[in-house]
């Protein structure tokens, strides 16, 4: 999902150098894209180190990064707790993966541009089709070109209160406003129909039909993919893969569909679908009115991407020869992409550069240590020994917290959160992450979270003499909670919580007491 398009329409990445000069932390995954260091792709160690810096100051949670030029990656890093090996939920991301398989499916004859849509789901189209629903075709959705208005859109429910209309059937009965392909408007319900057109057509689901012809050639581990009510891929949002998966499905788009010598997808397809299909646009500065492909994006610099709310990125610049990923939790997904023009696409030379290896290690050592920001303060407070271990009853609340409980140690601490009668054990380390293990646990209600996310890493500190904040990032994820505590003179407590990419709607301060277990 684009953030700008989000509330609107409810929704919500020579030879390998020598081991020892590699500048990069390579991930434990088989097959991986062969490592080098910068310079040898004529990039400067520096000049990405500056880069990472400009990112950290400017954007307040990048997770990761992975740079690949002339097919090698040259730079990457993880923001601990996020990891090489841990996938990461994509939003509007997806919908590049289901385009590929739309492409695919043409390939085979299984589909056309051309296909109408009431034509491969009748029996879920109204009884009479209205003239612009009849000229609404695969192309129309690969577009955003449906013909549907805001207000039209505004309509569709990803969870109909009708049980008995599938999703694909609540989209064909939405009014179309317009003819398509006269009406730019981002739609990933669309997304979710072509989902539902690939399964249609091939009888198999996205992941399942993308195993051979793509994931498996690609040496991607089997991804997980949420699924409606219906069975079927979201399509627009809900696939799970690591920065280095990005990386090597945007390298096979660098290359026209080719891989390591087979062609994956029809070059015909690749051109079209990172082309300019539909003008979306007319600012010169922002990168959503460059034009838009088949689920892809134009970059207003040059080349072409697939993002995805919150600051997923799998850039790619053929004009040099480069491929940038990128996972992060932010709301300026323009900000992470600006960092990008000024910082590090005037640092792509030609020709190899002298190799400088004080500077190769300074960006070595400076990948390696990245961190996502912790909270700052002291281990301990004068109130320590009086509330840990205490019970606090919370007033009713919009994270439907009953009661929490803060036990504080020497080096890690836990926080005990009793929600809807169920205990959840949080663990939180001082001046680094404590990875646990969330089980079942939706930490703030409401906020959606990927298929069977577990991991997270917690931290927390006193960061004055009366308030503690927990930390807490789910790393297969953009979300980071903070959890602050106020310990009041009467004993009371004062708890707020707060959720990162909430777009801004605070969640209100509510007031515990202490209490007996």
């Amino acid at each position: 999902m684009h953030s700008s398009k989000f509330t609107s329409h409810r929704e919500r990445f020579l030879a390998i150098l020598s081991v020892s000069f590699s500048l990069v932390v390579g991930p434990a995954s088989a097959n991986p894209l062969p490592r080098s260091a910068p310079e040898a792709q004529g990039v400067s160690s520096a000049a990405i180190a500056q880069f990472v810096n400009s990112l950290e100051s400017h954007i307040d949670a990048p997770h990761s990064i992975m740079v690949v030029r002339h097919g090698h990656v040259i730079a990457e890093g993880w923001w601990a707790p996020y990891a090489a090996d841990a996938p990461h939920v994509f939003f509007s991301l997806s919908k590049s993966f289901t385009s590929t398989a739309v492409g695919l499916a043409i390939a085979e004859g299984k589909l056309s541009l051309d296909d109408r849509i009431i034509d491969l789901f009748p029996s879920e189209a109204p009884a009479s089709p209205s003239s612009n629903l009849q000229q609404m075709r695969i192309r129309s959705l690969l577009s955003m070109n449906t013909g549907h208005h805001d207000d039209d859109l505004a309509k569709f429910e990803w969870m109909p209160a009708d049980s008995d209309r599938t999703l694909v059937g609540s989209f064909l009965n939405l009014p179309v406003a317009h003819k398509p392909g006269t009406h730019f408007l981002y739609n990933t319900p669309a997304s979710y129909v072509l989902a539902a057109a690939v399964q249609k057509v091939t009888g198999e689901g996205l992941v399942d039909y993308l195993m051979p012809r793509l994931f498996t050639p690609l040496n991607i581990a089997r991804p997980h993919w949420d699924q409606s009510r219906d069975g079927v891929a979201l399509g627009g949002f809900g696939m799970r893969a690591t920065t280095e998966d990005i990386a090597k499905f945007g390298q096979l788009y660098l290359q026209q569909g080719e891989w390591q010598g087979r062609r994956l997808i029809p070059a015909d397809y690749v051109h079209a679908a990172t082309s300019k299909q539909t003008s979306n646009g007319s600012n010169p500065d922002s990168d959503w009115d460059q034009g838009y492909g088949f689920q892809f994006w134009r970059n207003k610099t040059s080349g072409f991407r697939g993002d995805g709310l919150f600051g997923q990125f799998c850039i790619v610049l053929p004009e040099h020869d480069a491929v940038i990923a990128m996972t992060s939790g932010t709301l300026d997904m323009g900000g992470v992409m600006n960092q990008i023009w000024e910082h590090l696409l005037p640092t792509f030379g030609p020709l190899p550069l002298p190799e400088k290896s004080t500077a190769a290690e300074a960006l070595r050592s400076r990948l390696a240590g990245l961190q996502m920001a912790r909270p700052r303060g002291v281990m301990f407070s004068t109130r320590t020994n009086s509330i840990t271990s205490q019970r606090f009853t919370l007033t009713p609340n919009t994270v439907e917290f009953d009661a929490v409980t803060l036990q504080l140690g020497a080096d890690s601490s836990q926080l005990i959160v009793e929600q809807k009668g169920t205990r959840h054990t949080l663990s939180l380390g001082f001046n680094q992450w404590e990875d646990f293990d969330t089980g079942a646990f939706n930490l703030i209600d409401g906020v959606p979270m990927p298929h069977a996310t577990q991991r997270a890493g917690g931290s927390g500190a006193w960061t004055d003499d009366s308030t503690y904040l927990a930390r807490v990032v789910l790393p297969e994820t953009p979300y980071v909670f903070d959890l602050k505590f106020v310990f009041l003179n009467d004993g009371s407590l004062e708890f707020t919580p707060r959720l990162n990419v909430n777009r801004g709607n605070a969640y209100p301060t509510v007031v515990g007491t202490p209490s007996k277990r």
